[in-house]
């Protein structure tokens, strides 16, 4: 029986497993066999896809530009995230009653602090839109050390919330806090933890409205003296598209997780979190290969930038090749608005 002020920092995983009641199978189940599979197929994919973006970024000097720093950091955090979900499928199943405390707390550390920079990059990301469209200002000119701030801040906030569950945000000298998904976490992290994610899409979806509507009063005061030129209103649908697509696709991926982290943090005893926790967990990793395809896969230049570097490796050339990459005026998740004035384009936002 646990007494109160008492650390189990000696006990073994089972016995923090058998105090939350969450099974610890000696044996490979069918359903451990199918998450594995799934895990590991969607770990691979994950690794391949931003490994191609970061490529693609490091090899084209068009991209050589701040925005896109923020777009090589969230393949950067995604990579991390895909190789911090292939580690949890290597030590998962009958393994984890094999783990020391040290090596669940890493194994759950990598996670949280691989997630953690994907979704606070999504939020700097749509920050970094917002302020390059309200100041009509290119992307190409925003401040690099603003840019490169925002990055450090980042990895800052993930490896915080990383750490801090192996340092002091545990249960090990508090049973009746412990978690049913993560039976060596308080519940309280897990609340915090979904409550922060709630939190970053609440305020992108904040940024991103207040984009449109910016975007949209611009196209109406310019289509009142550019007798509905088509453009204009492809810019309108454009934008509607993309944002769309990028609040859709966190919302798909991350809610259901959000919301089973949030019922066991609040100590839900009728929820049957457990039912579900692993498949939630693999559509969050998920999310790491669908940022890739929002925000790099969508961009012509990008594209191009990918054919150009598959073509080298399929064919294995040895011959350095010069290839001009030619600039597109418009892409899939490019809504280029030219306010025309004097003859000079007043904004070029890349949302």
């Amino acid at each position: 029986m646990a007494t109160m002020g008492q650390c189990y920092y000696n006990e073994t995983i089972g016995f923090f497993y058998n105090n939350s009641g969450k099974e610890l199978s000696s044996h490979w189940r069918p359903k451990d066999v199918v998450v594995v599979a799934l895990g590991l197929t969607v770990s691979v994919l994950v690794l391949l896809t931003n490994l191609l973006v970061i490529a693609a970024i490091a090899s084209n000097r068009r991209f050589h530009q701040p925005i896109y720093y923020l777009l090589g950091n969230l393949a950067a955090a995604d990579l991390f995230a895909g190789v911090a979900y292939l580690f949890l499928m290597f030590h998962t199943g009958p393994r984890t009653a094999r783990l020391s405390l040290q090596g669940w707390f890493l194994r759950q550390g990598l996670l949280d602090t691989s997630l953690t920079a994907s979704v606070a990059t999504l939020l700097a990301i749509a920050v970094e839109r917002h302020r390059s469209v309200m100041a009509v200002q290119l992307h190409s000119r925003l401040p690099r050390g603003r840019v490169i701030m925002l990055i450090v801040g980042v990895w800052v906030a993930a490896l915080g919330l990383g750490l801090l569950p192996a340092h002091s945000w545990h249960c090990l000298c508090a049973l009746d806090r412990c978690s049913r998904m993560a039976p060596l976490l308080s519940r309280s992290y897990l609340a915090v933890w979904a409550l922060s994610s709630l939190l970053v899409f609440l305020l992108m979806v904040a940024v991103y409205t207040r984009i449109f509507f910016y975007v949209r009063r611009r196209v109406q005061r310019m289509a009142e003296h550019v007798s509905c030129h088509p453009h204009y209103r492809e810019t309108t649908l454009s934008l509607v598209k993309t944002v769309v697509i990028i609040l859709g696709a966190f919302v798909v991926c991350w809610t259901p997780g959000q919301v089973v982290l949030l019922l066991d943090g609040l100590g839900c005893k009728s929820c049957n979190v457990l039912a579900v926790e692993k498949y939630f967990l693999l559509l969050a990793e998920a999310n790491s290969l669908v940022n890739a395809v929002v925000y790099s896969c969508r961009d012509a230049e990008m594209r191009r930038t990918f054919r150009h570097l598959l073509c080298c490796l399929c064919l294995r050339r040895s011959t350095h090749k010069s290839v001009r990459y030619t600039p597109s005026t418009q892409t899939g998740t490019s809504t280029r608005i030219m306010l025309p004035e004097n003859g000079h384009s007043l904004m070029d936002s890349t949302l």
